[in-house]
């Protein structure tokens, strides 16, 4: 049996689809799973890496302002189709599975003219154009969100599924994880990270709350800069007065080990993306999200208050963010035990740790 996935530009997209090519591998023993993407993204490097076979084809976005770019645009786009269409034809797939990106634009349409069984998944609460547009032409849609249901018309079959996350996230044990990072029992653990290219509004209002970090009592923050950021985040923290980090704080400029953090935590503070939420509300946590301005239709400001509304997050706008909205913000919350124990209620509401097995019943289900 074969099958083929496609999703690319973005982790976003990469990781949900090299998730479901895993999926599909251990569902259906000695399958091949082909991926396909474009040469010049990020998956050309990270799938081939993987252990999965890679294939690319064509693949281009309109910019969404006036440039000579635009011009090429529709043949390029009739290019990648034809590539697309030729290398479904001689790998002969059962189903495809895409998880949006340009590239899923052509795939995808290639597909479903060849009545081939389709499926989109959407990680965002608001979906991007691609999947908004393939919705039209594919079997099925999974998605993260209950919010993005709306987006899609009825044809598309829309299903809730949430997002695939590593089963480490979910096994990933409390107690041993609190002992790592030397948080006792009655201590709160607070993780917060900007995602793996760190952010930097989030490193300035983590120093400037470094004062209140390093003396209110019962308190362990675990603190992610990012790699690029690490030193000037600890330059940010020497101008606040810290030339050393506190003794109650762990700085690191990229976590490894981010089950374990998460384990370890009763709040995060931190990005809104799709993949963050999806293992935050996995394991049940609360947290406080800032969300990246400049994501794409702000998408990231959507999926954040998709929690707020629920119940499960509270939200401070990245421009509104201040060492002095932080530490006011986590006063509130840190002080109302009830809230926090709401909070986490509605965060475990919303996860779905069984969101792959959902995903491969859907995709069995066209075939």
């Amino acid at each position: 049996m074969r099958f083929i996935v496609t999703g690319g530009g973005t982790g976003g997209h990469i990781y949900p689809a090299l998730a479901i090519a895993g999926g599909l591998r251990e569902k259906y023993p000695g399958c091949s799973v082909l991926y396909v993407g474009t040469a010049r993204g990020l998956e050309s490097q990270i799938v081939p890496a993987a252990g999965l076979d890679f294939r690319p084809v064509r693949a281009v976005g309109i910019k969404r302002s006036l440039s000579l770019h635009n011009l090429k645009v529709p043949w390029e786009v009739a290019a990648g189709y034809l590539e697309a269409g030729r290398l479904i034809r001689g790998f002969a797939p059962r189903a495809v599975a895409g998880t949006g990106g340009y590239v899923c634009g052509p795939v995808m349409l290639a597909a479903a003219r060849m009545k081939i069984p389709t499926l989109i998944h959407e990680q965002n609460a608001l979906p991007g154009v691609t999947n908004r547009i393939l919705s039209r032409f594919v079997d099925r849609v999974a998605v993260t969100f209950e919010d993005s249901l709306q987006y899609f018309p009825r044809r598309a079959r829309a299903r809730l599924t949430g997002l695939p996350v590593r089963a480490d996230i979910i096994t990933a044990g409390r107690a041993e994880a609190r002992a790592e990072y030397n948080a006792g029992d009655d201590e709160q653990f607070i993780l917060s990270f900007g995602g793996s290219q760190g952010a930097r509004s989030l490193n300035r209002a983590v120093a400037a709350a470094a004062g209140w970090i390093a003396y209110r009592p019962g308190l362990r923050w675990l603190h992610v800069t990012g790699r690029e950021q690490h030193d000037a985040f600890m330059d940010m923290l020497a101008g606040a007065g810290h030339p050393e980090v506190p003794g109650n704080m762990t700085v690191v400029p990229y976590l490894h080990r981010m089950p374990r953090a998460l384990a370890a935590a009763d709040l995060v503070v931190g990005r809104a993306g799709a993949s963050g939420i999806a293992e935050i509300t996995a394991r049940g946590l609360p947290a406080l999200l800032i969300p990246f301005p400049y994501a794409t239709g702000n998408h990231q400001e959507h999926n954040a208050r998709a929690l707020v509304a629920r119940g499960a997050a509270e939200m401070i706008r990245d421009a509104d963010l201040t060492g002095t909205a932080l530490v006011a913000r986590l006063e509130e919350l840190l002080g109302d035990p009830g809230r926090l124990q709401s909070m986490t209620a509605a965060s475990l509401g919303l996860g779905r740790p069984q969101a792959l097995d959902d995903i491969m019943t859907s995709l069995a289900e066209l075939f």
